[in-house]
């Protein structure tokens, strides 16, 4: 088990984490939006990885964009934002949060705030990054994406790790 951490030490681990995301994910998109927009797709690693120009008007894998406008600035720039506060504020005030959840809450934080930012800018959130092998190939993404799927796996990893130790405990 991992040492609980201050409020202080919390706060400066979130601050760092969510900054980093953040600069992370806006530098990459404004390559992305300089350097693809206009070219076309880039393959890398025979197809492996295929960097392209995409503007989602939904979440994750364009959930959500067939939804009006009203509805999708409700949920995602209302909602969504007021979640990520919340998920701060418990992680900054609960004594039991261990620092892999810190981590993995900034993580998700980080990368919520990073689409923030296009959707509040621009309307839409700027995708560039395409996995695949032939066929087989993820929806476009990007580095907010990421770190919200890493801290979204952590944090269920993280739950799983308690209910297996508390059932192991008897």
């Amino acid at each position: 088990m991992l040492a609980r951490t201050t409020r202080t030490g919390k706060l400066i681990l979130l601050a760092g984490i969510i900054a980093s995301c953040v600069s992370c994910d806006q530098a990459t998109k404004l390559l992305a939006t300089y350097r693809l927009r206009l070219s076309g797709p880039v393959s890398v690693l025979g197809d492996t990885i295929r960097l392209t120009y995409a503007e989602n008007v939904g979440g994750f894998l364009s959930l959500g964009s067939q939804l009006g406008t009203g509805t999708r600035q409700l949920l995602f720039v209302v909602l969504v934002p007021a979640a990520l506060l919340m998920l701060a504020i418990h992680i900054l005030r609960s004594h039991a949060v261990e620092p892999t959840d810190t981590v993995a809450s900034a993580l998700v934080i980080g990368g919520g705030i990073g689409n923030l930012i296009d959707r509040v800018a621009f309307g839409f959130v700027r995708d560039f990054a395409n996995l695949g092998f032939g066929q087989i190939r993820t929806g476009v993404f990007n580095v907010a994406d990421v770190a919200i799927t890493v801290g979204a796996l952590l944090l269920v990893a993280s739950a799983a790790h308690v209910k297996f130790r508390a059932w192991r405990a008897g």
